[in-house]
């Protein structure tokens, strides 16, 4: 697993599952700053919340460059928090100058499709997250609505668990919470408008948000902005439109090929273990990497450079 690059005028505050966070240092005084960091995309990639030994050339910048052109399609519906792409060559196209921003302590969930996690509390309850379902989905199945399933913000090696709205509410307080609920929707839907005409399915999404308390609302609250990534193959599920058959695993953009081969026979790995998963075998680690570029090229239109 690589290390963190040594980056002269910045101080490494984090490193994460796939990002490190740097703040500039003000060369007239050598402290940092407060306002602002540097978030750096790594080409580490987890699974089922490990850290694996294998990267994915390339990921950091699809990540990155993917991130930067769904916050230019969403400006509409919430601010982010992009200063700057102007960054120190050593990481120039995976990295971005940002706000320091107050992170709200939910990891806000969208869900448009049954899958996942989702799918197996939907087979023990009829419901996810206290989202009362319909009787008979299955894998893949369209949901009559969008809705929002928010977990646990855990720390790195222990597993997010799904939270209702109410605990949501008792956490963040009830302005916000339905706040970032009704964002994490909207964000979702447009992610599925935009994805839709270029024959991909947004199944679901996660996304993170911020309080950015130097610009109160009208009602005199910090403004929410939306932080980290948003829209890509890390933090969404996309399918190929065309391929997609509710009732069995779908076909994926993102990193649910990495998630399915850990599960297989191949792999030799039991998820069940406690131990830490094995390396990618090369076939792996490229068709993930055609996998991103394709998703990326796919939604913007554009050729990976």
């Amino acid at each position: 697993m690589s290390a963190a690059v040594e980056l002269p005028g910045y101080s490494l505050l984090y490193s994460g599952k796939v990002r490190e966070l740097y703040a500039p240092i003000d060369p007239s005084t050598g402290g940092v700053s407060q306002d602002q960091l540097l978030l750096v995309a790594s080409d580490r990639i987890s699974a089922f919340d490990y850290i694996l030994d294998s990267e994915i050339p390339d990921k950091g910048k699809v990540l990155t460059q993917l991130s930067l052109w769904w916050f230019e399609q969403l400006t509409d519906i919430i601010p982010n928090h992009v200063i700057s792409t102007e960054v120190p060559d050593a990481v120039a196209g995976r990295a971005v100058l940002v706000q320091h921003l107050e992170m709200v302590p939910v990891e806000c969930i969208g869900r448009a499709y049954l899958t996942g996690s989702g799918l197996a509390e939907y087979r023990q309850s009829s419901s996810v997250c206290g989202v009362p379902l319909p009787a008979g989905l299955t894998d893949g199945s369209l949901l009559p609505t969008p809705i929002f399933t928010p977990s646990t913000k855990a720390p790195i090696g222990e597993h997010d668990q799904p939270m209702t709205f109410s605990e949501v509410e008792a956490q963040i307080g009830m302005p916000v919470a339905a706040h970032v609920r009704d964002l994490t929707i909207a964000i979702l839907k447009r992610g599925n408008e935009i994805a839709a005409d270029r024959g991909i399915l947004l199944a679901d999404t996660k996304v993170e948000f911020g309080f950015d308390r130097s610009r109160p609302d009208a009602d005199g609250n910090p403004t929410i902005v939306l932080a980290d990534e948003v829209l890509t193959p890390d933090s969404s599920r996309f399918w190929p439109a065309a391929r997609w058959q509710p009732g069995r695993a779908q076909d994926s953009y993102d990193k649910q090929f990495v998630r399915d081969w850990l599960t297989s026979a191949a792999s030799g790995w039991d998820r069940s273990s406690g131990e830490t998963p094995p390396a990618l075998p090369g076939d792996i680690i490229e068709a993930t990497r055609s996998k991103y570029i394709e998703a990326y090229e796919a939604l913007t239109g554009r050729a990976f450079a």
